[in-house]
């Protein structure tokens, strides 16, 4: 099992202006990464899993195990409404080389705990590989109780691994640790927003979107290092960036305007439907904290 840690940011899935996936942006997305520092690369709900056919996402798993070169981890989203799906996703995403898999729960089935371990085992049960059990409910599906997590972990032990979302996040950060005794490995999702917290209530890795992940780099070793000064320079602007954003789509479209400010996206193309934009107000407010974030990273 390989050892996930620090920042492993989530890749946005850039296209064409005729929809189909740009790998050669995607390939400069992975290297940006890598650049600023990141220590893997994670494919995951934020790079709009659920609105790729499946050979999309089949394609996309084995170009990023590729495209990493060993660099570092390559956690790959298996989830899928069905536990065949996600046993079919895992093993093909092992197969071609991933490090270390993520799932969601299904999205559309109000699954009870018996069924959820029974989908959660089938995974671990199909492969070898680290399992992150994603409870992405602040903004898709139903959350997963406390007890449910330290029961899969009672269970699978450190085949299993988790990153919490479901709203307030920081208690279940210090219940998982409270209740494996410092065992567990916890990732978090606030793009940032809430690193400082959750880094202090003992996480082991973030996943922000790749759009900050020079800033996100900066604040976790300003957090390793203890320097306040750096700490709260940067995370008031971080979260506030965040704040702007509504919900998964919301997330997905500030992060895309910013990979094309910053030259590594050639639009902001996000399939559709989409219940979020941004408008004139926003952008201008986005600009503004983009603006002095890069200022203070100097």
């Amino acid at each position: 099992m390989t050892e996930l840690c620090g920042i492993l940011p989530v890749l946005h899935t850039p296209y064409h202006d005729d929809w189909t996936i740009d790998y050669n942006t995607l390939g400069n997305e992975v290297e940006f990464a890598f650049a600023q520092g990141a220590d893997g690369i994670v494919f995951a709900l934020a790079s709009e899993l659920i609105r790729l056919t499946g050979t999309e996402r089949k394609q996309i798993a084995e170009y990023l195990v590729k495209a990493a070169r060993g660099r570092g981890s390559v956690v790959i989203s298996v989830g899928a409404e069905s536990t065949f799906g996600a046993v079919e996703n895992a093993r093909y995403a092992e197969s071609v080389g991933a490090t270390a898999l993520m799932a969601t729960p299904p999205l559309c089935t109000a699954a009870d705990e018996v069924e959820l371990t029974k989908y959660y085992g089938a995974i671990l049960d199909a492969t070898s590989l680290t399992l992150v059990v994603q409870d992405a409910s602040s903004y898709v599906g139903s959350p997963l109780s406390t007890d449910f997590l330290t029961g899969l972990f009672a269970r699978f032990g450190a085949r299993v691994a988790f990153k919490p979302e479901a709203a307030p996040v920081g208690p279940v950060i210090t219940a998982l640790n409270t209740l494996s005794k410092g065992k567990v490995c916890i990732y978090e999702g606030s793009g940032g927003a809430m690193l400082a917290e959750n880094y202090r209530r003992g996480i082991t890795g973030t996943m922000p979107g790749t759009d900050l992940v020079d800033a996100i780099v900066a604040l976790w070793r300003a957090l390793e290092a203890g320097d306040d000064n750096k700490i709260y320079a940067l995370s008031p602007i971080i979260g506030a960036i965040q704040a702007l954003g509504v919900g998964l789509d919301g997330y997905l479209i500030i992060e895309k305007y910013l990979l094309k400010k910053r030259g590594l996206f050639k639009n902001t193309l996000v399939r559709g439907p989409v219940a979020f934009e941004l408008d004139e107000a926003a952008t201008a407010e986005l600009d503004r904290l983009y603006s002095i974030l890069q200022e203070r990273l100097i």
